[in-house]
């Protein structure tokens, strides 16, 4: 079972859909008991980056999902779900994010048109340590970006994509995937994503 977390601003309808379609059972919920136990759980985010974390903070989800993280166990983190791994953000400053990486996410500047809205290709690092996807076209809808891969001493792998420059768009450890772009939205590639995630293809 697929715990997606129920974070209030997520539209996660085209999501629900992408599982469906692998026939992978899942299920809605802001319980942390039950994320914490979960096989499989998938941090959603479409919005601001002031409310979604609020609304993980209200819910009292903020530490389960942090450990879940930290611990490796299989788990999705999906646009705004992304950058919220992060210290803080651009958007909403003051804001304090999970923490699981010590950056801050930014803006794209007013070089390029903003938000980046359609198609963009992913490319894996080649000097990650372990290949998780080959390159693809992936959909974004996104005005903010993690600008720097984590340090590879930290066990991080990553793929870059190229809008106003290089910047970080999806990375992986473990169990655990977080991508800027929609895999739910990536066509056959994004398919193939979330199904390699779910075979354990991470760890």
């Amino acid at each position: 079972m697929i715990e997606i977390i129920n974070t209030g601003v997520a539209n996660i309808r085209s999501l629900q859909a992408a599982f469906d379609r692998l026939g992978a059972a899942w299920n809605l919920t802001d319980d942390a008991s039950l994320i914490e136990s979960a096989s499989h759980v998938v941090l959603p985010g479409v919005g601001a980056y002031a409310a979604a974390v609020a609304q993980v903070d209200q819910r009292g989800l903020r530490n389960t999902i942090v450990e879940r993280i930290n611990a490796g166990r299989p788990t999705l983190c999906i646009c705004l779900g992304m950058q919220m791994l992060g210290q803080s953000s651009e958007e909403s400053p003051g804001v304090e994010g999970l923490g699981i990486l010590p950056y801050e996410i930014k803006r794209f500047s007013d070089n390029v048109k903003v938000p980046q809205l359609g198609w963009n290709t992913v490319t894996p690092n080649s000097n990650s340590s372990k290949q998780f996807y080959d390159s693809g076209e992936a959909y974004f809808a996104n005005s903010f970006r993690l600008g720097e891969p984590p340090d590879a001493a930290t066990g991080w792998n990553h793929a870059t994509t190229d809008y106003d420059g290089s910047f970080v768009s999806s990375i992986w450890k473990d169990g655990v995937l977080a991508c800027q772009f929609h895999p739910e939205l990536s066509g056959p590639w994004g398919q193939q994503l979330l199904q390699h995630w779910i075979d354990g293809g991470l760890a």
